[in-house]
């Protein structure tokens, strides 16, 4: 016998396991779609009466018009971007937000940048309900049909038809700047993210204002949110710049990568260069010195986004999470 805790709706797995079915026999009994043997019908709807269970709204109106999942679609050069943390971290908030509360499904798919086609491809895919479009480009938005556009929502940047959920990572650059300055830091080189990604201007634009409004010249290496790429770019304003007096690496991987590469240069962080990263992660506090760095706020992002296309509240173009100055010993 199932029992349901009483401070919790049941659900659709609650009425599965009463009946014996799977979820996936469960919801089509209910729903009347697909194949379903009448007894399995039966023992469901049977099931579903005793327990008291109320089919979610919007989850039936999801699997009915389009599928009963939401696909996390990650945009990179390699599949290896399936792989990063930070995707991890974007597909498991989705999951939480959408498996765990209205009975949808998830998937994680790879958007070749070399094929923006891609995105448009799948948002026409009648077994996916939505899609979230991690580290979108402007060249993949413009592919999404107009007739799905209401099922799109992007981490990054996002068009009139296609809302956005992002960090405010202008801002947050802002602030970091301002506190290096604040500690006496003049020679400030910033490590970006990938070029082709355009969320990361906007923190690349607040670096120059706030380096303009003090006085002091930019110095710029490439990054590409990795630890080796951080490690190569650090050594560049070394060899560049070596007076520099300060680094803020967009991405804390970058940064730590940057830490590597001072060290092995018997550069003294923070006593000759202060360093600083963007993210937060876990080892951003356990490095030696722990690492000053920017929260950047990924499962509440991700969370609203999906829950504004299972909801359908898409109208809001933009939606910017703030960031937190996290101050340790590298800076």
């Amino acid at each position: 016998m199932v029992e349901v805790a009483r401070n919790r709706e049941p659900t659709l797995a609650d009425v599965a396991r009463r009946a014996g079915v799977s979820v996936a026999t469960a919801s089509r009994a209910l729903s009347v779609r697909g194949p379903a043997s009448a007894s399995a019908r039966h023992r469901v709807a049977t099931a579903a009466r005793e327990l008291g269970y109320v089919p979610n709204p919007v989850a039936r109106a999801l699997a009915t018009r389009t599928g009963t999942r939401l696909a996390v679609a990650v945009a990179g050069q390699t599949a290896h971007v399936l792989n990063d943390p930070y995707a991890a971290r974007v597909l498991a908030a989705t999951a939480t937000a959408a498996a765990a509360t209205r009975d949808v499904g998830v998937s994680l798919h790879w958007l070749p940048l070399h094929d923006p086609a891609e995105l448009g491809r799948l948002t026409e895919n009648r077994d996916i309900a939505g899609v979230i479009v991690v580290n979108p480009t402007t060249p993949a938005l413009a592919t999404v049909p107009r007739s799905a556009r209401d099922r799109v929502a992007s981490i990054g940047i996002g068009t009139r038809d296609v809302p956005s959920f992002d960090v405010d990572n202008a801002t947050a650059t802002t602030t970091m700047i301002e506190h290096l300055l604040a500690t006496g830091r003049r020679r400030i080189a910033m490590i970006t993210g990938p070029e082709w990604l355009p969320c990361t201007q906007r923190a690349l634009t607040a670096y120059h204002r706030t380096l303009a409004e003090s006085g002091t010249p930019p110095r710029l290496a490439p990054g590409n949110f990795t630890a080796a790429h951080g490690e190569s770019a650090a050594t560049t304003i070394m060899t560049r710049w070596p007076d520099t007096d300060a680094i803020f690496a967009l991405g804390d991987l970058s940064a730590l990568g940057a830490l590597a590469a001072l060290r092995g240069m018997g550069v003294d962080v923070p006593g000759d260069v202060a360093l600083a990263g963007f993210d937060d992660i876990a080892y951003a506090a356990l490095s030696h010195p722990s690492l000053t760095t920017t929260t950047n706020p990924v499962e509440a992002i991700a969370a609203g986004a999906t829950t504004a296309l299972l909801d359908h509240h898409t109208s809001t173009p933009q939606t910017f999470y703030p960031s937190t100055l996290i101050l340790r010993d590298s800076t």
